[in-house]
């Protein structure tokens, strides 16, 4: 791993440059002046951004008008800018794990991330990301391109985020069984503006800037991003991340209201960190350690930027991609999107449209086999090797890729293992079009007053794909060699290759397919306002899909080079495809009641209904499991405010029926991972989740969240042959008992400057890596820390963390142990924490 030194004086340096033309448009202001000029256009710009306090932050998502968050009967948090700096978090994964209920897995790189909400049992959690009310793209799952923050950074023109949990999430958005939207910074009557350097040790520089203001008395602008480039926690020999984003919106203010007209467009290359090897498996008691390190090791290498994937195509063409390692995910689109808003005598009118084009190309090194005995692995081969070179096979040895067996290499020197990996390549166009129009309108009755919103989203999207994966061979370390297993002669004669260029298997998994998608929904929400702190609201939403699609059938075939087995057992597209075609259907409602005792206690209640149609994949898939997941929600709330603290306790229980546990397995004799293993039952989840702050002195505050949930399988059925009766019960695959992080936090007023000095203490407890819970994921805790100097309009922070290089595994190795575990009882195969790293962060506002 390459490490940097870090130079303050030349991010200060950099700064100075970029902010003396901007100093030059306005007369700078004092640091006091400054402060009430940005809270001033803040609240102008954005009513929803009033104060810090728990009584004074104002919700948009989930409800039919603004509301403080006291008063809104579902759990949501919103992270300002000012909270996501002093959490200064190293993704938007690691941001929402500050949240109560939601369980990251913020270990596979930069985006892209795992959530899982409230025990729900998939990699997403039903988390639908917004911007501005509206997703980038609709379904909740692209093709490698949308999978939970895909699509979405975090940057200087993010103003703040609202995440809400169960309540009415599946109301305000398709498949919601929680919402994340990401509210941009608008213009206002004040210029105001920020640029942001970040250095880090591993690698890390990015720069952000923001710039907002006035262009006539009643226009407004806002413009920023980022460009950043990442060696990365885990050095492949090529940086991680390579990118950026800009957005930018114009907004008009009218007589009742105002339209603001947006863009987006990201740029940005991200390497996909994957499981690695931590023990030996012939005995796990053994650390691969000195091979591949726990915290930096890595199985991405430079040995795979020059990949050949073959395969032949419907016409009986071979075919051939030459694929690169360190392209990553590339991500490439365009948002444009226009917000209205009005208040024509009472009646609030909302319309938003939104439309996004763009392209996916993914490149990624996944796991799949522990690694083997190289004796063992060897003599697997032999039989087959002599039966396709011949009799005067005597031995077969292993050398490094590309040598023709002259550049030798042993195992016996290092670990003693070989393993083998899946390249997986893709290829995706996507669009997606969505708009939605509503109508709010207060009235009263003889029993309180009604805030009542009806409104229709509709969405046109679609995707390509071409997906080819192959197995490769590769040597136990970090940054691995490609290896051959050549057939050797009783001379030393080279008499073929089981591998060819360290390719194992050609393409072994291939899928082709394109799909377009057009739905509409219907919704309506009435808050009922029935007496002084009581309320109740209740909301429906009815949604018509209709996917229309084609599928590419594949078969085996020998590609016929007499060389090498290789290419003996390769995928072919057979010619034939597969129209098809669904039209599912969806219906969700909500119903809660909220009663404030006080200004300062409150308690409530909520059931809700949420309907996850089948997605657009199923008609370019071959033989998907096609089910309609159910899940029934109650929540039980209390909340406690008393200006700068807070306590909100939310028990929720979540019912699915029916619940769609299939997944794709890999076979480790065909290396095919295209074939779905049936999994269809039930599942539940009880917990509860707390979410507090404590500020006892004006110097001292200790924010935090913790949440206990008891997730588990039940009734589970299966179609192909496997026994569901030993999962039914059992802890869901990956997810935790108990997690939750504390965040203390000392400030200092130095005159002129504040000092503030903030920790965070994170845990996650045991999950596992099966369905049948015979290989368990250890708990972990890790230990974070930082310090920040504010100087004027000068801001200098350093944070670190995992600053004890604390143990811990994520995901397992899903491609094989979901089923089967890992063999052991304690999990040797996974995708480790990232070790101690630190950040040094230098901003100017203006």
């Amino acid at each position: 791993m390459k490490r940097h030194n870090l130079f303050a004086s030349s991010a200060m340096a950099a700064l100075c440059v970029m902010a003396a033309p901007l100093d030059a448009q306005t007369t700078s202001p004092t640091p006091t002046e400054a402060t009430d000029q940005v809270a001033a256009e803040t609240t102008a710009a954005d009513p929803a951004q009033v104060d810090n306090g728990a009584h004074g932050d104002i919700i948009v998502t989930g409800s039919a008008r603004a509301q403080r968050r006291f008063d809104v009967s579902y759990a949501v948090n919103s992270l300002s800018q000012a909270d996501v700096q002093k959490i200064a978090p190293k993704s938007f994964a690691d941001l929402l794990g500050t949240v109560p209920g939601i369980q990251v897995e913020a270990t596979g790189g930069e985006v892209q991330n795992v959530t899982r909400v409230r025990g729900i049992p998939t990699d997403r959690g039903y988390l639908i990301f917004q911007q501005d009310g509206l997703p980038l793209y609709h379904e909740i799952d692209g093709v490698f391109f949308n999978s939970g923050e895909g699509m979405n950074r975090y940057d200087l023109m993010t103003e703040r985020v609202e995440i809400v949990r169960g309540g009415p999430a599946p109301i305000y958005a398709s498949s919601a069984a929680a919402i994340a939207n990401n509210i941009t910074v608008s213009g206002g009557p004040v210029a105001r503006g920020k640029a942001q350097l970040t250095l880090g040790d591993t690698g890390l520089y990015r720069l952000d800037a923001m710039q907002s203001g006035p262009i006539s008395d009643d226009t407004y602008f806002a413009v920023g991003g980022f460009l950043r480039q990442h060696d990365g926690y885990r050095y492949g020999g090529f940086p991680s991340d390579k990118g950026g984003q800009i957005r930018a919106n114009l907004k008009h203010d009218l007589s009742n209201g105002f339209v603001k007209l947006s863009a987006e467009y990201v740029n940005d290359h991200n390497v996909f960190y994957l499981p690695i090897p931590t023990n030996d498996p012939r005995n796990p008691t053994v650390s691969l350690n000195p091979y591949i390190d726990y915290f930096t090791g890595t199985l991405n290498s430079p040995s795979l930027r020059n990949v050949n994937v073959k395969y032949r195509d419907g016409a009986g063409a071979l075919q051939s991609m030459n694929r690169d390692l360190s392209n990553g995910r590339h991500m490439r689109f365009f948002n444009a999107a226009l917000d209205y808003e009005a208040d024509f005598d009472g009646w609030k009118v909302s319309a938003k449209l939104g439309g996004t084009k763009g392209k996916s190309s993914f490149d990624a090194f996944y796991s799949t086999t522990n690694p083997a005995d190289a004796n063992s692995f060897a003599a697997s081969y032999l039989n087959a090797a002599r039966t396709a070179f011949g009799a005067n096979v005597a031995r077969l040895g292993y050398a490094f890729a590309g040598t023709n067996g002259t550049s030798v290499y042993d195992p016996s020197t290092a670990s003693g293992l070989v393993m083998s990996g899946q390249y997986r390549a893709s290829e995706s166009d996507f669009y997606s079009v969505q708009g939605d129009l509503s109508v709010t309108r207060q009235f009263a009755t003889g029993m309180g007053e009604h805030d009542v919103r009806v409104g229709v989203y509709s969405s046109f999207y679609g995707n390509t794909l071409l997906q080819a994966y192959q197995d490769m061979l590769i040597e136990v370390r970090s940054q691995p060699r490609t290896l051959d297993l050549v057939a050797y002669s009783a001379t030393g004669q080279v008499l073929g290759s089981v591998t060819q260029n360290g390719v194992l298997r050609y393409t072994t998994t291939l899928n082709q397919g394109a799909g377009d998608a057009q739905m509409i929904a219907f919704y309506a929400n009435d808050t009922w306002d029935i007496t002084r702190g009581l309320r109740v609201d209740a909301g429906v939403r009815t949604e018509r899909y209709s996917y229309k699609g084609f599928a590419s059938p594949t078969t085996q075939v020998n590609l016929g080079d007499a060389t090498t087995l290789a290419d003996d057992t390769t995928r072919a597209f057979t010619g034939q495809v597969l129209d098809q075609r669904l039209k599912p259907n969806a219906t969700n409602w909500t119903v809660g009641i909220n009663y404030d005792l006080t200004r300062h206690f409150g308690v409530y209640g909520r059931i809700s209904n949420l309907e996850v149609p089948p997605q657009l994949g199923v008609v370019t898939s071959i033989n998907p499991a096609i089910v309609k997941t159910k899940a029934r929600q109650y929540e039980v709330g209390l909340k406690a405010s008393f200006g700068p603290n807070y306590l909100y306790a939310t028990g929720f229980y979540t019912k699915f029926n029916p619940f769609n546990a299939s997944f794709a397995a890999f076979n480790p004799v065909t290396g095919r991972n295209d074939q779905t293993l049936p999994f269809i039952g039930e599942a539940s989840v009880k917990g509860v989740e707390v979410d507090g702050r404590v500020a006892p002195v004006r110097w001292f505050s200790l924010d935090g969240s913790v949440t206990w949930q008891n997730p588990e399988y039940a009734n589970l059925q299966n179609t192909s042959g496997a026994d569901p009766s030993a999962v039914n019960g059992n802890q869901i695959i990956r997810e935790a008992k108990f997690f939750g992080n504390l965040r203390p936090s000392v400030d200092f007023d130095l005159g002129e400057q504040r000092l503030s000095v903030f920790g965070r203490f994170e845990w996650v407890g045991r999950r596992y890596v099966d369905l049948f819970n015979r290989t368990a994921m250890p708990g972990y805790q890790t230990v974070g820390a930082g310090a920040s100097l504010d100087w004027g309009t000068w801001r200098v922070q350093v944070v670190g963390d995992n600053l004890f290089n604390a143990h811990g595994l994520t995901e397992g190795n899903t491609r094989t142990d979901q089923f089967a575990g890992q063999g052991s009882s304690t999990a040797i195969y996974g995708r480790p924490l990232f070790g101690r790293n630190f950040r040094l962060i230098v901003s100017r506002s203006w």
